[in-house]
């Protein structure tokens, strides 16, 4: 592994040869530090509770409820769809460059399990802002009512529903945060089995791809992370296998590693990560086992943020920071995969 320090940026990192590209972003602000001391007081020693008896009727509608109340977000529109079976919203920050046009298909996080429309409204409105796109913010089916494949099932609509408004492949981005990271790559594996064009873009914010419990977990020395205790992720996983043990159907496709999937023929990536998040392995292991399977990918490590920090953009700088980051990465991928997509018709059109 070998570092170059840019003392006009960020730490750069090549890990797998052309393909990779690590960028350490050490800034740690004030109101950063203030968030991670706040969730290790209240939502930490919660979610340990939780862990004991995850399958428990707990109120998982209660957080959305209570985003519910939030105002709408400033300067920017929303308009409600439905898609097959699911609700879904249209988002448009004020007057985009490319709303007609470009598109981010977004995948909200929650563990399958908590969250909405209501709760990732705000960071949706933020990326339609940065990106100049329209952002489509899909409230798929989640557990325990349902099993993960049928999240990647609506996730999957979605990607028609902006096919169908007229939105090309190649001015396209699947998003998603945590769970909703997860679904990002599930959703994008998705779309080229059923044979339509890839996206020209997938961004994953502090995404889980790794149900492997060892590969997470027997990391001696690392540090504490801010929101998740280490058991948190074992009940996590006994949930899934109580939901998929009862709901699975043989039509459907059980809940596993990304990490292990055949990962070519995936666009460009950009995955951010805290420093310190338990998710942290599989944001790493993911982006070299992209980088294997000849996809780009930009892996951005951000020092000692917590979990989906960017939901935090009115609060944390760099979680405005991260936002416009991902701004730029969705203009140049849909930029790139235009000109792509030109060349390649114009290759076929010299053979004909």
């Amino acid at each position: 592994m070998s570092r170059t320090m840019d003392p006009r940026g960020p730490e750069v990192v090549s890990l797998a040869g052309d393909n990779l590209r690590v960028v350490d972003k050490p800034r740690h602000s004030k109101r950063a530090a203030l968030l991670s001391t706040a969730l290790r007081v209240t939502v930490k020693p919660a979610l340990s509770v939780w862990s004991y008896a995850p399958g428990a009727p707990w109120p998982t509608g209660l957080l959305e409820s209570v985003a519910g109340l939030l105002p709408a977000p400033r300067n920017a529109t929303v308009e409600d769809i439905r898609l097959p079976q699911c609700d879904a919203e249209v988002i448009r920050a004020a007057s985009p460059e490319h709303a007609d046009t470009h598109a981010v298909l977004y995948l909200h996080g929650g563990a399958f399990l908590v969250g909405g429309l209501n709760t990732h409204r705000g960071l949706a409105a933020r990326l339609s802002a940065t990106s100049g796109c329209t952002v489509l913010n899909v409230g798929y089916r989640m557990m325990p009512k349902h099993p993960v494949s049928r999240a990647v099932e609506d996730g999957l609509s979605g990607y028609r529903w902006l096919l169908d408004q007229g939105y090309p492949p190649e001015h396209i981005v699947v998003a998603g945060d945590s769970a909703g990271g997860y679904l990002a790559f599930a959703v994008t594996l998705a779309i080229l089995d059923a044979d339509l064009e890839a996206p020209a873009g997938l961004v994953a914010m502090s995404p889980l791809t790794d149900f492997d419990p060892d590969r997470k977990l027997d990391q001696p020395g690392r540090p504490s992370c801010a929101l998740f205790p280490r058991s948190a992720w074992r009940g996590f996983l006994r949930l899934v296998d109580l939901v998929e043990n009862e709901l699975l159907s043989d039509l459907l496709q059980p809940a596993s590693s990304l990490v292990d999937a055949d990962l070519h023929g995936l666009p460009p990536t950009l995955i951010q990560v805290g420093s310190d998040e338990l998710v942290l392995p599989d944001a790493e292991l993911m982006a070299i086992r992209l980088a294997r399977s000849d996809v780009e990918v930009e892996l951005q490590i951000w020092e000692k943020q917590v979990h989906v920090f960017q939901v935090a953009v009115d609060l944390v700088p760099e979680a405005r920071e991260a936002t416009r980051e991902v701004g730029r990465f969705v203009r140049r991928t849909t930029s790139d995969g235009r000109r792509r997509v030109a060349r390649r018709r114009r290759a076929v059109g010299s053979v004909r």
